[in-house]
């Protein structure tokens, strides 16, 4: 059973029916008892990261969420989940959860035909091998709806690029926690066959 962070963050039904379409059980969770009791942890996310922020702090998720990646749980980020588990994020200058080392950052574009927020399909370049990763072949494109995208400190964090006017991170890691900038549940079958490699992993690298 995987449990949804629900923390009024947008893409929370979408993932939880692509679950259901992937074959995966799954539960949305406001509580950090929830979060604790969990055997995996989905954190979504659309929206801005200071109001993403002072939701998590406000219902006491920030501790829930680092006591699970303590205890090694697998957790899965998706777009602003993927952002606010750096430890800081331009977007509106806030404190983020620091479970993996860097900042959140804006898009700087010197190509006036490439647009803010970039939407839409792009090819992901896997950098370094990664189980959830295992199902993305060369020239395969995933679903990104963003503004922002995580920059951590260590290259080594770094599995997945894409190119939106220079390549930036769109998937990174730690231990137990693996997060995507793109959108599985929106990304067809790919984006399933990764939330079902979610479901099967064991947390390890």
């Amino acid at each position: 059973m995987i449990t949804i962070v629900d923390y009024n963050a947008g893409n929370l039904r979408s993932v939880k029916r692509a679950c259901d379409a992937a074959g995966v059980e799954s539960v949305l969770t406001q509580s950090p008892e929830g979060i604790l009791a969990a055997s995996r942890v989905i954190f979504p996310g659309v929206g801005a990261a200071k109001s993403a922020m002072d939701t998590v702090l406000a219902r006491g998720l920030d501790e829930a969420l680092r006591e699970v990646f303590r205890r090694g749980t697998p957790v899965l980020g998706i777009c602003i989940g993927a952002q606010i588990i750096l430890d800081r994020s331009e977007e509106g200058d806030v404190d983020c959860l620091g479970l993996v080392a860097g900042s959140t950052q804006r898009f700087r574009l010197s190509d006036p035909r490439l647009k803010v927020p970039h939407i839409g399909w792009n090819e992901v370049t896997v950098e370094r091998a990664h189980p959830l990763l295992e199902g993305l072949a060369p020239g395969d494109e995933l679903y990104f709806v963003h503004s922002y995208y995580p920059n951590p400190s260590d290259g080594e964090r770094i599995y997945a690029t894409a190119d939106y006017g220079g390549r930036f991170c769109c998937a990174l890691g730690r231990d137990n926690l693996f997060a995507t900038q793109f959108h599985p549940e929106k990304s067809g079958p790919i984006g399933l066959d990764l939330l079902g490699r979610f479901a099967r992993w064991d947390g390890s690298c």
